[in-house]
């Protein structure tokens, strides 16, 4: 779930560049950078949080690993 999470976050972001990109109006290209800004910052808060899960999940099935060991 978290990578999807992340790909929508990042996908929102690439969107966002692209609506800067084709904007004619300041203002418009203003919004639509703070936008990106915004929604970037989403998918790397995404990835952390993903990456700080699998670092968690490892360390308890090492320790699991290291109680099973130590009980046999």
């Amino acid at each position: 779930m978290a990578s999807q999470t992340y790909e929508f976050y990042a996908a929102r972001a690439a969107e966002a560049a692209s609506d800067a990109e084709a904007a004619t109006l300041s203002n418009v290209r203003d919004r639509a950078l703070r936008s990106e800004a915004t929604w970037q910052a989403l998918a790397d808060q995404a990835r952390a949080v993903a990456e700080q899960r699998r670092k968690i999940a490892a360390t308890k099935a090492a320790e699991a690993e290291a109680e099973a060991e130590a009980s046999a």
